[in-house]
């Protein structure tokens, strides 16, 4: 990192739209100025779980006032479906109804209000059909949205039944809601010759793009899909975005004015997709000293009612089952069940965290039946531990030593052995209040599992002044993402961060752009930002070799200047005196950069392959005390350590793990998505929902960056990526109330009424031989 601007990669640097977000300044897509003329739109949503719709009667919503359009699949002009990932789904509701709160009709009126008084004003018969509203029902039925695949090493069965022990088990995990604190909003603009220009608050604007064009029945060169920043996202604006920028747009395109769709909060809880809820059923074989030889293990998602990203997340949560642990002899499989619930769809970290959960319980269990604690069951079946193998069972190789010092500078920084000393007086002196300690490691795999994903795009100016413009395909929805590219681009060209200016991604400007997703934003928009900003430096570099009489490889570009051979030398010009004379040798200073991730591959045939371009490893040791009265818990201490190899930000990293991590502690705690026995989702709002508040939050919370270990792979400036993994981290809570309350095992959320059930001995069964 020597010789790079301090405000280059490396720096602690603050969010670049850190004080617009504290004074509001910063413009989300609601707060843009509305042309004259904008209309209003609002959803009809249905009742109903599963029916056949017979009819929709629209008079009395045409009638009312303000009224200018009520719109329905029979208007759609291009294709009614809006699906991500090949399976058709529909925009509006045609003949069948799926689940309560499927689109059935869209309602363009005057203002927000009249259009969603009159989209309460539709009324729709259906013929109710029963519907699937459990995993355990759509196993039974064979209902999938992702058929059953198998991910399988050795023989499970064969090294099962010649085990010592034997256990079988099964558990489940709830979903999540995004609540994201922006909700989901489009703006669309028609323009001449069928053009339609959309902003909106999307993290995949070419999918967006692509989506639209589809239901309008154009090509995608007359739709541009713009996005400036979200107000958070977590994966529920990667494929629910777009079909929102679809419904805008066909209204647009209608009417011919500007059009405006804003989901309440209940609308948006009601009719967008959860992180998936997953049932698992595993048998494992082990021995006296805890270490698994045999695992044979079924993940059920509760996929909702159509694919969606259902396949990515499956494919995740399979390969993340064993997490950071290895098995010789193993068979997972995973699947997704079709159910009359809204379309589950992504969330941060994309099935890792549901995968994950697999081994922790695996370990608890036999920790339990071993007598021994489940830190030392983990660690004899890390991967690299003594007798382990350092390879997943799809057969990539994973760094064992970094698993190993993670755990050991954990627990090292919480002092781990005095605590447990201190826990257990504690409890031993406290007739209802007690404390546990619990732990996590974790290795999550970094790249899309779609491969054609893993690519970006992006595009510099350099203008003559010596200011410089930067576009990519990433989009900023509030972790750092622009402001970690834009100190690539600095550090290219040995400018300020001031003279970059962040843009907002335009499909016009970078196309056939990944969503950002994955963790994979600053990997791939940091390489290709790069690769862009190179190939102008390159050219730059050239004319001041030709006016200091040097070779081009000698000029140095540092402190806002090029210098001759060595910085602070007598030779040298201004960057924006070289700029300048640049434009006027008539040298272009514009480039788009490319990356594709490689070293990246997967054969679903087999399934075997390095589908991740490196592994991210992290650990986290969470201290909890619980009133055995009443269920009640809190989180008192979190210490963590995490990889980041080289961060491009610290500052913005440790935001992104505190933020990772207290997310994760709301999905293990006290996120609980309750559907009705009608398939009515109840828990719309937050009176109902509880998401972690200020209070949730550790009052001891240290954050470490693991030292000392750049990335292996050819990453950008040897840096990893920092969004997902430490959502994972969160399981540690999940094990400590486990620890505090005396039990292997612990369905997930670990509510107060779930925790108290697990104090009165209905805390899970466990069936061993």
């Amino acid at each position: 990192m020597d010789g790079l601007p301090r405000s280059g990669p490396g720096a602690a640097l603050r969010h670049d739209s850190a004080l617009k977000h504290t004074t509001g300044e910063a413009r989300f897509a609601d707060d843009l100025a509305e042309a004259a003329g904008t209309l209003h739109a609002a959803l009809a949503l249905s009742a109903i779980p599963h029916g056949t719709l017979r009819a929709l009667d629209l008079t009395a919503a045409r009638a009312m006032p303000g009224v200018v359009a009520v719109l329905g699949p029979a208007d759609i002009p291009g294709a009614n479906d809006v699906g991500p990932a090949g399976e058709v789904e529909p925009l509006f509701a045609d003949g069948l109804v799926q689940f309560a709160g499927q689109p059935l009709a869209l309602v363009v009126a005057a203002t927000r209000d009249q259009a969603i008084r009159a989209a309460a004003a539709i009324t729709a018969e259906i013929a109710p059909l029963e519907p699937v509203l459990s995993i355990e029902r759509a196993l039974e039925l064979g209902q999938h949205v992702v058929a059953p695949q198998t991910l399988a090493r050795g023989d499970a069965e064969a090294a099962i039944a010649a085990a010592p022990h034997r256990m079988e088990a099964e558990f489940r995990a709830g979903g999540q809601e995004h609540f994201y604190l922006e909700g989901q909003v489009a703006l669309a603009t028609p323009g001449e010759d069928g053009e339609m220009t959309i902003i909106c608050s999307t993290q995949h604007p070419s999918e967006a793009q692509h989506v639209v064009a589809r239901v309008l029945g154009h090509a995608c060169h007359r739709v541009t899909v713009t996005c400036r920043r979200m107000g958070g996202g977590f994966g529920g604006k990667e494929s629910n975005a777009s079909w929102v920028a679809a419904a805008a747009a066909l209204a647009a395109q209608a009417t011919g004015r500007p059009v405006k769709l804003r989901l309440s909060r209940r609308a948006d809880m009601i009719a967008t997709g959860k992180r998936h809820p997953f049932l698992y059923r595993w048998t494992a074989g082990f021995d006296d000293q805890g270490r698994v030889l045999g695992l044979r293990a079924l993940l059920a998602a509760d996929g909702g009612w159509s694919l969606d990203m259902s396949g990515g997340v499956v494919f995740r949560s399979i390969t993340h089952a064993l997490n950071c642990c290895d098995v010789a002899d193993v068979a997972i499989t995973g699947c997704a069940v079709r159910t009359n619930t809204v379309s589950h769809t992504a969330f941060r970290g994309f099935g890792g965290p549901q995968g994950a959960l697999l081994m922790e319980d695996v370990v608890h269990r036999i920790a339990a039946a071993c007598g021994l604690p489940p830190e030392e069951v983990r660690a004899r079946n890390f991967l690299g531990a003594p007798g382990k193998g350092d390879e997943t069972p799809y057969g990539q190789k994973v760094e064992g030593d970094l698993i190993a010092r993670v755990w050991a500078e954990a627990r090292r920084d919480s002092d781990w052995d005095r605590r447990r000393g201190e826990i257990a007086a504690f409890n031993a002196s406290h007739p209802t209040l007690r404390r546990g300690l619990g732990s996590m490691v974790l290795a999550f795999g970094i790249s899309f599992g779609v491969m054609h994903l893993n690519q970006a795009g992006a595009l510099v100016h350099v203008y003559a002044d010596g200011s410089i413009r930067l576009n990519h395909g990433g989009t900023e929805m509030g972790q750092g993402l622009f402001v970690k590219v834009a100190q690539l681009v600095s550090a290219v060209f040995g400018v300020a961060l001031g003279r970059v200016a962040i843009t907002a991604t335009s499909t016009a400007e970078v196309p056939n752009t990944a969503p950002t997703a994955a963790s994979t934003g600053s990997d791939l928009n940091g390489w290709a930002a790069h690769n862009a900003a190179t190939t102008i430096r390159d050219r730059m570099a050239a004319v001041a070799a030709r006016r200091f009489g040097i070779a081009p490889e000698q000029v140095v570009f540092a402190e806002d200047r090029a210098w001759a051979g060595a910085v602070g030398g007598n030779l040298f010009l201004d960057f924006g005196e070289l700029a300048k004379l640049c434009f006027l040798e008539r040298v272009s200073l514009s480039a788009t950069g490319f990356y594709r991730t490689p070293d990246i591959h997967w054969d679903r045939a087999t399934m075997r392959g390095n589908p991740f371009f490196y592994f991210s490893y992290g650990a986290a040791v969470s201290e909890v005390i619980v009133d055995t009265l009443t269920g009640e818990h809190r989180c008192l201490a979190t210490d963590i350590v995490q990889d980041c190899g080289n961060s491009l930000n610290p500052a913005v990293d440790r935001g992104q793990i505190e933020g990772a991590f207290v997310q994760g502690l709301g999905w293990l705690t006290c996120e609980e998505l309750w559907w009705d026995a009608q398939g009515r989702l109840r828990t719309v709002g937050p009176s109902t929902y509880k998401i972690p508040g200020s209070r949730d939050v550790p009052p001891h919370f240290k954050v470490r960056l693991l030292e000392g270990a750049p990335a292996r792979s050819e990453t950008i400036f040897r840096s990893k990526a920092v969004g997902e993994p430490p959502l994972l981290l969160a399981i540690s809570v999940a094990n400590a109330l486990k620890d505090a309350i005396g039990v292997p095992a612990l369905d997930l959320p670990a509510t107060p009424e779930r925790v108290l059930m697990a104090l009165r001995g209905d805390g899970g069964k466990i069936a061993q031989d």
